[in-house]
């Protein structure tokens, strides 16, 4: 979420040495949400600090049925650069929603938004994904 590996790496710190604090307190992290709110709102206050998203539109397109195979040929790093451009509420829903270790109430908790907000952020963010995907990868076909 940071678009910085050096960035996210201190902000996963500060959230343990936070949850660690916690603990020696007899205040541990209710639940596993915890670590990831956490660190959400530490990102954002760091991407606050740097370079923030321009504003605009961005055109979408539908999603492609080989779309799959073209993330499949990103580095994880692509994705992430990508995502981390995205203005918040959406930059954590998209990577919440591709990180794929929530269930939807979790992410609803996670990112504080309403079902139907989740899914606007989530759909937009996936068209304007499909047209850079569309726009800088090749068009593979479906490999499964």
């Amino acid at each position: 979420m940071t678009g910085h590996a050096a960035k996210a790496q201190e902000v996963f710190q500060a959230t343990l040495r936070e949850a660690a604090l916690r603990a020696a307190h007899d205040e541990p992290p209710k639940d596993r949400l915890w670590f990831f709110r956490d660190a959400r709102w530490r990102c954002l206050i760091v991407a606050e600090q740097g370079l923030q998203a321009e504003s605009g539109h961005l055109e979408g397109t539908e999603i492609a049925p080989h779309a799959a195979a073209q993330i499949g040929h990103l580095h994880p790093e692509q994705l992430a650069v990508w995502i981390s451009a995205a203005p918040d509420p959406q930059r954590s829903a998209l990577a919440a929603y591709y990180l794929d270790e929530f269930s939807l109430r979790e992410m609803l908790t996670l990112l504080e938004v309403k079902a139907g907000e989740l899914s606007v952020l989530v759909s937009s963010g996936r068209r304007q994904f499909q047209a850079w995907l569309d726009a800088t990868t090749p068009h593979y076909e479906d490999e499964a």
